[in-house]
């Protein structure tokens, strides 16, 4: 069943004028269409009188019907944690640089977002992540992540030297400047700089990328989605690494902490306007055959 959106809320970074424009321009496309659009008051924009209704994000998630995120990845990913454990979707529209997650054309947004408001789109439902970071001292911080959580080396010159268990068994000591842990949608983010494989987004499926790994044989793994991974320092080594969720820091790993991740009861669903193309999407951001050979096949 379609969703019935009865208000809309926009999400973006105003201070960035291809943001900003695109920002007016939805508003004004809502308020056209009678449907009314809320955006946080820290949005240094004028809108025309009586076009948007005054509201703080941390407040989307039960005020929205859907909410249009506007900017790069990050920023879908930010949107991503307003409305993760509601039913609230996200509408991706890109004005970052590879867009993965934002993937509808300022070139086409409001054709796009018609479609959407009259039920014509797909839903994309995406697991998430659960950290939890323990410390020694008995303080425990827990965050969620769409796309990874990442461990690197903290305020040092040396490699980080530490331990991965998974499901209670242990699986390597690694040395090197950290490890990615990533979810299908996240093989495309930080793990591909770090050799991972692309994963298709619906696969229920992790992957483990070591950054940097001082031992060549180190390799990304791919895991079953659920498992429990378990990240510690090596007791024989001074090391100290950063954990962030999808790039925003939650705290520090040092020997004697432990870090778990599991998979989060939450999940998030993205929309996609008609002729959405997973693997059309990979061959104009990864810029996959330029070489003449880019022709679909003969039907």
């Amino acid at each position: 069943m379609p969703h019935l959106f009865q208000s809309v809320a926009l999400v973006g970074n105003s201070k960035d004028l291809r943001v900003a424009e695109c920002m007016l321009g939805l508003a004004a496309h809502f308020h056209a269409r009678g449907v009314p659009v809320l955006v946080d008051p820290s949005v240094g924009l004028v809108f025309p009188a009586d076009s948007v209704v005054p509201c703080p994000e941390q407040s989307f998630a039960s005020r929205a019907d859907l909410i249009v995120a506007i900017g790069g990845d990050g920023t879908l990913l930010y949107a991503a944690r307003l409305v993760a454990g509601h039913s609230v979707p996200l509408l991706g529209v890109n004005r970052g640089r590879l867009g993965f997650l934002t993937d509808v054309s300022p070139s086409c947004m409001l054709e796009d977002v018609d479609s959407v408001l009259a039920g014509r789109y797909s839903e994309d439902r995406r697991s998430l992540l659960a950290a939890r970071l323990d410390s020694h001292n008995g303080k425990s911080v827990r965050a969620l992540a769409l796309n990874d959580v990442v461990v690197n080396k903290w305020e040092t010159g040396r490699t980080m030297d530490f331990e991965t268990s998974i499901n209670g068994r242990f699986v390597n000591s690694h040395g090197g400047d950290g490890i990615v842990i990533a979810t299908a949608t996240g093989s495309t983010a930080y793990a591909l700089s770090c050799g991972g494989p692309i994963v298709e987004p619906d696969l229920d499926v992790w992957v483990l990328a070591p950054i940097c790994p001082h031992t060549l044989s180190d390799r990304p793994i791919v895991v079953r989605a659920g498992s429990k991974i378990q990240l510690r320092i090596s007791d024989r080594f001074e090391s100290r690494g950063q954990v962030t969720c999808d790039g925003t820091a939650i705290g520090d790993l040092e020997q004697g902490d432990n870090l778990y991740i599991e998979s989060a009861d939450a999940q998030i669903t993205l929309l996609h306007p008609p002729g959405y193309d997973y693997y059309r999407l990979l061959r104009s951001k990864l810029h996959w055959g330029r070489g003449g050979h880019d022709r679909q096949p003969d039907a």
